[in-house]
């Protein structure tokens, strides 16, 4: 967190809402849960850029345990298993809710434009794991929907918004706001933070 606050000074008062979204992040995956992701625009890109960083290594190795060593070994032979065995990485279970193509479009079509994130964690969601929802203004209605039925799925919600918060801040049970109100200003605060917390997260679960 001090790198963080060193290399962005504006984001200090941000320090114990990341801390938080750090914790509720690891608590999720070390209770089995999922990370969903979900934005408009440039956020959207941001959300499918934080299921990267969970889903393979980011800063760190990530090797296979050996009991999946083994066990790929014994499917897949020896040629296959030893592949997959070596370039194969642990991922933190992560999603992001705006990548779904065709779903998005037949929610959009068949049941309305704002509903495709809410659909799909209806379906999904289950109570433990988190939300990440992004949005510049905090108003964005298919974000705002989103978090509603996150809530119904006792999921818990992060909220990355910018200095006013919007509705978003409220939703959230860890709202972070970055100091800035133009949309591109906050979005150039946004990848920082969420880098960071992807950062920790996985030192936590393989830092040798």
């Amino acid at each position: 967190m001090s790198e963080l606050i060193g290399r962005y000074p504006g984001l200090a008062d941000c320090s114990e809402s990341i801390c938080q979204a750090i914790n509720t992040i690891i608590c999720c995956y070390e209770n089995g849960g999922t990370v969903y992701c979900c934005g408009n625009g440039g956020s959207a890109a941001d959300a499918e850029h934080i299921v990267g960083e969970l889903m393979k290594g980011f800063l760190l190795s990530r090797p296979l345990p050996e009991s999946d060593v083994k066990s790929l070994l014994d499917i897949a032979g020896e040629e296959d298993g030893n592949y997959l065995a070596k370039h194969l990485q642990c991922g933190l279970p992560a999603l992001s809710l705006m990548a779904q193509q065709a779903l998005t479009t037949a929610v959009g079509n068949d049941l309305g434009g704002d509903l495709a994130p809410a659909q799909q964690l209806y379906g999904l969601g289950k109570a433990g794991d988190v939300l990440i929802g992004i949005s510049t203004s905090g108003n964005a209605r298919n974000i705002a929907l989103a978090c509603k039925v996150a809530r119904l799925r006792k999921m818990k919600i992060i909220g990355l918004t910018g200095k006013k918060g919007g509705l978003l801040a409220k939703l959230a049970d860890v709202p972070i706001h970055v100091p800035e109100n133009e949309t591109f200003k906050i979005q150039e605060y946004h990848l920082p933070v969420y880098h960071a917390i992807c950062i920790a997260v996985e030192k936590h679960f393989f830092k040798k």
